[in-house]
């Protein structure tokens, strides 16, 4: 009689699904650890981006959208427009440097006291800076480019205060509409141009830095009086010495009339 085969029982694991639970609640969980990592708003950054921005483009209301994933998406870092600071910044600057030319421009007048009571210098400050304009006749003999008479010392006297500020300095000659020709100067280019020269010349030589000089000769082609009379002529044969702002309006007119209050009391009139 055949043995019969005892068969063993077989059991079966229900708890196997156990297993890949386990894993993907693992999973799942490095995910949201990841996502949390990178949800993380770096401050510092955007205080960074912040000021490039604002040095990239120092004008307007600026604004940049931040979008973190885990902040609210319509969250913006606002950059404050800086052009009103820039702008008071240039003005008190502005304001400083006329205030500082505006006692240069007295102790000039000092200097040119005795020409302007003569009625020979006109002086002038604007935004642009110090304007000074002398008469050729109080420079000069007729048909020459060499200062002569008083008119050096008192230009030397002006050189030395200019080398004491850092401005630039335009010096321009002008001429009427008469032709000039000779062996010196064949035209009133040649005349206008060589008469500046000489002024810078004597600058130069006063401790003015040629760097900070520059010399201009205009001929008639810039007047400020008609060409038909002879004291119109005579007004426009002149020497225009600009100061030039370094930031460079409504004018401020030094006159003859006040003249005498600019000169020394050990002065006396030529």
């Amino acid at each position: 009689m055949a043995r019969r085969r005892k068969q063993e029982e077989v059991h079966e694991n229900h708890e196997r699904w156990l297993v890949s639970y386990a894993d993907f609640i693992t999973l799942l969980f490095a995910f949201f650890v990841v996502m949390y990592a990178i949800s993380q708003v770096n401050e510092g950054k955007y205080r960074v981006l912040s000021t490039s921005m604002i040095d990239a483009f120092r004008s307007g209301n600026l604004a940049i959208q931040a979008t973190p994933p885990s902040g609210n998406a319509n969250t913006m870092i606002e950059i404050p427009n800086t052009k009103p600071i820039a702008t008071a910044v240039e003005g008190q600057q502005r304001l400083q440097e006329r205030a500082r030319l505006k006692q240069l421009a007295d102790d000039i007048g000092k200097s040119l006291a005795p020409l302007m009571q003569g009625g020979q210098v006109s002086m002038r400050q604007d935004d642009e800076g110090i304007h000074i304009e002398i008469k050729d006749t109080a420079l000069f003999p007729v048909g020459q480019a060499l200062p002569s008479g008083n008119s050096p010392q008192i230009l030397s006297a002006v050189a030395q205060q200019l080398a004491q500020v850092p401005n630039e300095v335009r010096v321009e000659g002008f001429t009427d509409n008469i032709p000039i020709r000779n062996a010196f100067f064949p035209s009133n280019w040649e005349l206008s141009a060589a008469r500046a020269g000489s002024i810078v010349r004597l600058f130069m030589e006063n401790g003015i830095a040629p760097e900070r000089l520059v010399a201009v000769g205009r001929a008639e082609t810039m007047p400020v009086a008609n060409n038909t009379s002879a004291d119109g002529r005579a007004r426009n044969r002149r020497v225009a010495i600009t100061i030039i702002a370094k930031t460079s309006g409504k004018s401020e007119d030094i006159s003859a009339a006040t003249a005498s209050n600019l000169l020394p009391t050990s002065a006396t009139a030529p």
